[in-house]
């Protein structure tokens, strides 16, 4: 078995294709970085009613918890 402790990603993007590129940086809770990028398509892809071609994903990366500034995330990561 692989190390199955949930690492925190923060991960900065675009989304394009609008007037104005809007610029984003979420955070997650994962076990693997390519579950983050499907987790980013889904959010982002369904808050902002835009196709996964027009999220342009520029960084993910791993962080540790004093790193999160998400408050919710922090308290999911301190329970």
């Amino acid at each position: 078995m692989g190390d199955m402790m949930a690492k925190i990603f923060r991960v900065k993007g675009k989304i394009v294709g609008k007037e104005e590129p809007m610029v984003f940086t979420k955070e997650y809770k994962s076990l693997k970085e390519e579950d983050v990028l499907e987790l980013v398509y889904s959010d982002i892809g369904s808050k902002h009613h835009v196709k996964r071609t027009l999220i342009k994903v520029e960084e993910i990366k791993e962080i540790s918890k004093d790193e999160i500034t998400d408050p919710i995330l922090q308290k999911i990561v301190e329970m």
